[in-house]
């Protein structure tokens, strides 16, 4: 029972980080990567759609992304997302194929990105945090139910602990990197 809990909880917090990657990958370093647009979601015939799905994204330069699209009739939905996008990007149309060069990024631009950054560690760390205290729940009832000792349940909160430690720990490190990116001229 208490390893099934942990089991579950250490599913939860892989998740957890898995998203934080996704979510840096999405935030913008100094140079041209594929994965900044790859989430962008393009409303394609009335469906959302994610922009990897429909297009090819390469980084042939340091400062350029080339979107080749699919369906020629998705070309100026592509073109919208990407405008519309948090990201203050803007393509130029060649046929199928949108081209974006992406400005240098000035001094405040990447503390807003570090910010950002920070903001994404600490949300990942509240939710593993979370996981950790549904957990605890769980092992607190098996004891007040008497399935457990106390001292099971001590061991569990160790285990249970050790666990949480670790993943906050990925978290951080994931940050750093990015933010060490970011920064990186």
């Amino acid at each position: 029972m208490i390893d099934e809990i942990l089991r579950n909880a250490e599913q939860r917090m892989k998740k957890s980080i898995e998203l934080l990657r996704q979510e840096l990958a999405g935030i913008r370093a100094g140079r041209a990567a594929p994965s900044l647009l790859e989430h962008l979601e393009v409303n394609y015939y009335g469906t959302p759609t994610p922009l990897n799905q429909l297009a090819t994204i390469s980084a042939p330069e340091a400062r350029l992304l080339v979107v080749q699209v699919w369906d020629r009739n998705a070309v100026s939905a592509v073109e919208k997302a990407i405008r519309q996008s948090e990201l203050g990007l803007n393509p130029s149309v060649d046929g199928q194929t949108l081209r974006i060069q992406l400005p240098p990024l000035t001094e405040e631009r990447r503390r807003q990105l570090v910010k950002l950054v920070h903001e994404e560690v600490e949300e990942t760390k509240v939710a593993v945090r979370n996981i950790r205290r549904d957990a605890l729940a769980d092992i607190k009832e098996l004891l007040k139910s008497k399935q457990i000792s106390e001292d099971d349940e001590r061991r569990a909160e160790q285990r249970l602990q050790e666990l949480t430690n670790r993943y906050i720990g990925e978290a951080e490190k994931l940050g750093k990197q990015k933010e060490h990116d970011i920064l990186e001229i």
